[in-house]
């Protein structure tokens, strides 16, 4: 159903947001404005994205309005550039130049409205010799090096399903660089775009570990290093009951608790010994084999040793940090993630569930004085 225009809830009250619809980063991206308060408005394709995920159900769509345009039809872009004339901020994931040949480019869209802020998200980027081709996630952070990190030595590289590409190197870029420019915007009238690439995001995130390759303390290969599970006190290991815990004592005083509380006291030498670490992570994994996931939860959840269950998705909202923090809410009948981060004095809302493709047409066109998305703006025609 069509929803009213979302209350001034978050720290970005009174923003106003224009999404072109899109898939993976674009929407998450457009999700975490509007969680912190935007007024978000996705512009929906005819047919929707061809993804084949019913609307109801699309989280990522969550606090934001839809209308439904077409683009390619003779008003499209008009329909389009009156959104861009009210919003402080507009996001499209397109290839480079469609946007252009569309007649929504960062021209267009600046020639109505100069404080725009235009976001760009993509795989490749705006330009370079890949700008032009098709990818996903897993393409992008394959040739970043970040993707040859995962997994163990003389296996595939593990995929991390699309969160560190699309939703950390891609969306959450995109969102700190459009909210850096609309500072930047409303401290000089000056728009700019934005371009968000996911390569670029997900080299970034990997800095300090080029820093530790640099300095060598990182060998460049798989599970060989202290974070990417070759260090015997950092990792993952199997209980008796097909269950596994996920295991992090990287300082001293937090292996040594661990140890100890797994009964292998005897052991404690081998932490900064690098020729007795595939003694220890042999001890390590016949002892987790001994009991349950459950048993070791139990026997570890007063310490400071650093472990913890490798809970599913269905699980995770059960476990009773997480339950008592509210980190996830049932919304509409569908568990999901709770707003975040939180503030104090502009506390964020789950307000609205997914919106739905052109419902909130007339709101929108009430709300941010666009007749034409509705065709009210057609002439009255003359009394006979």
């Amino acid at each position: 159903m069509s929803t009213a225009a979302p209350a001034e809830r978050g720290p970005l009250g009174g923003v106003r947001v224009v999404e072109l619809a899109g898939i993976g980063p674009g929407p998450f991206a457009a999700m975490l404005l509007a969680d912190l308060g935007a007024d978000v408005v996705r512009v929906d394709r005819p047919g929707g994205p061809g993804l084949g995920v019913d609307p109801a159900h699309d989280i990522t769509n969550r606090n934001k309005r839809s209308i439904v345009v077409d683009l390619k039809s003779p008003d499209g872009a008009a329909r389009v550039l009156d959104l861009a004339e009210r919003a402080d901020i507009l996001v499209e994931g397109y290839r480079p130049g469609v946007a252009e040949r569309l007649g929504v480019g960062p021209a267009d869209c600046h020639a109505r409205n100069p404080r725009l802020v235009y976001g760009r998200m993509t795989g490749w980027g705006q330009d370079g010799p890949l700008a032009e081709r098709a990818g996903h996630d897993v393409s992008y952070i394959a040739v970043t090096g970040a993707l040859g990190l995962i997994g163990r030595p003389g296996e595939p590289p593990a995929v991390p399903a699309n969160l560190l590409g699309d939703y950390a190197g891609g969306s959450l870029y995109l969102v700190v660089g459009v909210l850096a420019a609309l500072h930047h915007a409303r401290a000089t009238g000056t728009g700019q775009v934005v371009d968000a690439a996911i390569v670029d995001g997900t080299a970034h995130l990997s800095a300090m570990i080029h820093g530790m390759l640099s300095a060598g303390a990182w060998q460049d290969r798989r599970g060989a290093n202290l974070l990417d599970g070759g260090c015997p006190y950092y990792g993952t290991y199997e209980t008796a009951d097909g269950g596994h815990m996920a295991v992090g004592a990287l300082e001293e005083k937090f292996s040594a608790e661990f140890l100890r509380l797994l009964g292998l006291d005897d052991l404690q030498g081998a932490r900064a010994d690098l020729t007795r670490w595939p003694e220890l992570r042999a001890a390590i994994t016949a002892r987790f084999r001994e009991r349950t996931r459950a048993e070791w939860t139990a026997l570890f959840a007063d310490s400071d040793a650093c472990v913890a269950p490798v809970l599913s998705l269905r699980e995770a909202p059960h476990h009773p940090h997480l339950a008592a923090r509210g980190t996830f809410t049932d919304h509409g009948g569908i568990t999901q993630p709770a707003p975040a981060p939180r503030f104090s004095a502009t506390p964020t809302a789950l307000r609205t569930g997914p919106a739905l493709p052109g419902a909130d047409t007339e709101a929108v066109a009430r709300d941010w004085d666009i007749p034409a998305l509705t065709g009210d703006d057609r002439p009255t025609p003359a009394a006979d």
